[in-house]
């Protein structure tokens, strides 16, 4: 199958620049980037993709036994940028996005020039001194509720997610991405992300990083931004005045200016 339509791939922006590949994060597809990709596209190349069972991808491609892991989507990752042949692309990675483009760089760094990593946990599950935010009962009644009733899991988790509960559209708008995704790939995406632990794998990451979070975040609180970036290795902390867990909707246009100027930079 054709790697490009199995993910429905799309590259627009400027010729010749440097490469920003955007990637989305659980429940989501690539339309959530759609306030934050037309300003990238002015300076930049830009690859935008779904997941395979995301968005208009491919979902026939789908596999319990490839996509249990986040390997599987990893996979995806290092696929497109083989195909696309553009050379090293700057991986924007958000939420469990991040640890995606972790375990692709890790894999193959010389398809990578930078990555960014937008609202990243490498491990949900509260452990000793470390804060996910998130206690394993916490997570297992997630993802227990999540079985159990997939679409009302959606409506109330979706507005927790976002924050901004005085802008109730951007909620509304996960929800409905939420909704759209076929529910028994929502519940395996859904373990794969919230029990998987990537803190092991942020020292593997050789090329340069970003890592932005929000100053306000319940899914990602600001410890955990900071264990990452003393994890990586020489890489940079940047905190938006944001709240919740996907600034590029929330604070696009801050988003955007964090990653141009990483993007830009040395």
């Amino acid at each position: 199958m054709d790697v490009l339509t199995r993910n429905r791939v799309s590259v627009t922006g400027r010729d010749g620049g440097p490469v920003v590949m955007l990637a989305h994060g659980f429940g989501c597809d690539q339309n959530l980037w759609r306030l934050v990709a037309p300003v990238l596209e002015e300076r930049f190349r830009v690859v935008l993709f779904d997941y395979v069972g995301a968005g208009r991808s491919d979902v026939s491609a789908w596999s319990p036994e490839r996509y249990s892991t986040l390997e599987g989507y990893a996979q995806d990752v290092l696929e497109i940028c083989r195909t696309l042949g553009l050379g090293p692309v700057v991986f924007v990675g958000h939420s469990v996005s991040s640890m995606i483009g972790v375990l692709a760089a890790a894999q193959e760094p010389r398809l990578f020039d930078k990555l960014v990593l937008l609202t990243p946990s490498p491990s949900y599950i509260d452990d000793g001194d470390y804060r996910g935010g998130f206690s394993k009962q916490d997570i297992d009644e997630l993802l227990e509720s999540l079985d159990s009733n997939y679409l009302g899991w959606s409506a109330t988790m979706a507005p927790v997610i976002m924050g901004n509960p005085e802008r109730p559209e951007l909620g509304e708008e996960l929800t409905n991405s939420f909704c759209r995704t076929d529910p028994e790939i929502a519940r395996l995406f859904a373990r794969a992300t919230f029990l998987s632990d990537n803190r092991a794998d942020l020292a593997t990451v050789t090329v340069a990083t970003l890592i932005v979070e929000s100053a306000r975040d319940t899914i990602a609180p600001r410890e955990v931004g900071a264990y990452v970036q003393a994890r990586i290795p020489g890489s940079q902390l940047v905190t938006l005045d944001s709240t919740g867990h996907c600034p590029q909707l929330s604070a696009p246009e801050e988003t955007a200016e964090a990653i141009i100027a990483f993007v830009q930079g040395p």
